[in-house]
């Protein structure tokens, strides 16, 4: 899953990421506020973090944007303000959760997972599907009682693909999802992580829908 992170103190923001990468999350990273709308508006992402003190446009002025667009991605703010009053005004402005600072990462991680589910409509904490079960949280997937070893690329594919079973997915978006700014993407890596897939998990587990893209086969 692909994360924008917008904090402009350089040693959290980098602590941050780091931690999220390891977790398996995509994470691009911006300092400021104006620089967040601009990508906000030309880019995808399935989640915002969001620093209130920012430099050139205020955090909460990019979260109104945001909404005023009509843009419902999920946003967890967070910030040094724990009095509750900043607390009310980010919720009320449009966001989906508050952290203050300093936090766990692992929490963070956890509250990330907890709204994507719920953007995603699951409840529960992992995804099953045609006798295959993956858990974002332990980064585990099992085919029955077997657990099967994925690569973090295959495994962000997998979750990519297994979120909306029929849903099809171009390279392209699957390309978004996976790589962030800076990563290099060979030109038939998709095709690589797909077969990877397909051998693990059984060559008709994933269908390639000609000219379109991928899906996981229906049940």
């Amino acid at each position: 899953m692909r994360l924008l992170l917008v904090e402009d103190d350089a040693m959290i923001g980098e602590a941050i990421r780091a931690g999220l990468r390891r977790d398996g999350f995509t994470v691009d990273w911006v300092h400021d506020g104006e620089t967040a709308e601009q990508v906000l508006e030309t880019e995808s992402f399935d989640l915002l973090l969001l620093d209130l003190g920012l430099p050139r446009k205020a955090g909460l002025e990019v979260l109104s944007g945001l909404r005023t667009r009509g843009n419902g991605m999920p946003v967890i703010i967070l910030t040094a303000r724990d009095a509750v009053c900043d607390r009310v005004q980010g919720l009320d402005a449009g966001a989906d959760d508050y952290l203050v600072k300093p936090f766990d990462l692992d929490e963070l991680a956890a509250r990330i997972r907890a709204l994507l589910r719920r953007k995603s409509g699951h409840s529960a904490p992992a995804i099953e599907h045609l006798g295959v079960t993956l858990n974002p949280a332990t980064h585990t997937v099992r085919r029955g009682v077997e657990e099967i070893a994925l690569s973090p690329k295959e495994f962000a594919l997998l979750h990519l693909l297994m979120e909306r079973p029929g849903t099809i997915h171009s390279r392209a978006r699957i390309e978004e999802r996976l790589y962030g700014w800076g990563e290099e993407i060979d030109s038939n890596a998709v095709e690589v992580h797909v077969h990877g897939l397909r051998r693990k998990l059984g060559s008709d587990f994933i269908l390639t829908v000609r000219g379109v893209g991928y899906r996981v086969r229906p049940a």
